[in-house]
């Protein structure tokens, strides 16, 4: 029986989840804010990200230093990160230092000054990470697809920023978009681990209460995905292939359908692109499917490495592969095995403290509620192949394709046509 998750909404409106696993000693806790990357207007692009890396620079009573050194005092880890529709400040430390938790992270969350001096020092750090990424050209890839795909729109932008607005950015704009966005109806504080639920609200109600409400967030608009050949030339060994085409919503009932979907197509070593591509031709080190999806709108696609002289070959099997969702239903032994694939991983996940605690705010702000793992076990073996083709054959409808390439590559090498239906 698994165990209860336990709720509390704050005054204010701050909702507190816990929920209790006795058989660990330690405790993961995260501070959510229901704002990311695709609030931002363009001007503002990169502010999300940025705050995530001022929250740790220094507080009323605590030094940048102090933070970090107060953490790997108790042995914990802390960490935040930025998407494109969320914001999580988070740390996890063993059961006895939960109070010491709880206190740094109130206080870089409730107390940053947001100095401008250190504004100063992050910005070149952030530079880097931007140099990061746009070195790593299976990582960077999947920004390009996604501006290929989305467009203009928001989802189509860097969680990072650019370069221009970083340099914009002063600690007067860091902190007019906090005050304006971190507000108590999009602040969810959850925790999962050896702890109590009563014990852990009574430590964080009176400080984030105090919080108060504030204006609304901008309306999120679904964009439109769009047919895009997009080529990159770049000296590289390899050219970076990624098709992309729409996928369905975080909350849509046809989410467990779209998973086993990319388990069949390139989630694991017995995928379809996984096996063909890698094991059969000899094509490729790294081939894989993905799901990107947000409140409202997905993307679905695929990515392949190759030598350049495999990189038309290599965009039609995936073109291929992915319509063969459509044409056929899948085989009963591969939907069966793509489903006990799926339930092990899920199963595996909760015994995770973090993805506990991730589970809890992430229901929370998408559904309202606790969904159960056994609900979600439930779901993944009700799908039927008769579910996944409908849903390729929609997906395929109704979206266009988009196909993205990084490396040493012409477009005389691709013809314009690989994209027509």
């Amino acid at each position: 029986m698994e165990a209860p998750v336990h709720k509390t909404v704050l005054s204010n409106g701050i909702r507190v989840l816990t929920k209790s696993v006795r058989q660990v000693r330690s405790v993961s806790m995260g501070v959510w804010v229901d704002v990311g990357a695709r609030d931002e207007s363009a001007e503002e692009s990169g502010l999300s990200h940025f705050i995530e890396h001022m929250i740790f620079k220094g507080t009323r009573k605590r030094s940048a230093f102090q933070i970090a050194k107060e953490f790997d005092a108790i042995g914990g880890q802390t960490n935040a990160f930025t998407t494109m529709e969320s914001t999580c400040y988070h740390a996890k430390v063993v059961d006895a230092h939960v109070d010491t938790m709880v206190d740094i992270l109130t206080d870089i969350f409730l107390h940053s000054v947001f100095d401008h001096r250190e504004v100063e020092r992050e910005r070149p750090v952030i530079f880097q990470e931007i140099g990061m990424l746009e070195d790593s050209p299976e990582e960077y890839i999947h920004l390009l697809a996604g501006k290929a795909f989305w467009g203009d729109a928001p989802l189509g932008g860097s969680i990072l920023g650019s370069r221009e607005n970083i340099t914009r950015f002063t600690a007067e704009s860091i902190v007019s978009f906090f005050n304006r966005y971190y507000q108590p109806g999009r602040i969810v504080i959850s925790a999962a681990g050896r702890l109590a639920h009563d014990d852990f609200v009574e430590k964080v109600a009176a400080p984030f209460a105090s919080i108060p409400d504030g204006g609304g967030r901008p309306d999120r608009i679904a964009p439109a995905g769009r047919k895009k050949l997009a080529l990159h030339g770049r000296t590289l060994e390899q050219v970076h292939v990624c098709l992309a085409t729409g996928g369905v919503s975080i909350t849509d009932p046809r989410r467990y359908a779209l998973a086993l979907m990319n388990t069949i197509l390139g989630g694991n070593m017995s995928s379809r692109l996984f096996q063909d591509i890698r094991e059969r031709r000899g094509m490729a080190y790294s081939v894989y499917s993905f799901i990107s999806s947000f409140v409202d709108t997905g993307m679905f696609g695929a990515y392949v490495g190759v030598d350049a002289k495999n990189a038309r070959t290599a965009v039609e099997l995936l073109i291929s592969h992915l319509r063969r969702f459509a044409e056929a239903p899948v085989a009963e032994g591969e939907l069966a095995d793509a489903k006990e694939f799926t339930k092990g991983n899920l199963l595996l996940s909760v015994e995770s403290v973090d993805n506990q605690m991730v589970r809890l705010a992430q229901n929370d702000i998408h559904f309202g509620r606790d969904i159960p793992m056994s609900e979600v076990i439930a779901a993944v073996d009700a799908v039927t192949a008769e579910e996944i083709q409908d849903l390729a054959r929609h997906l395929l409808k109704e979206n266009p394709l988009a196909l993205t390439l990084l490396g040493p590559i012409a477009e005389k090498d691709l013809p314009s046509e690989i994209l027509e239906s």
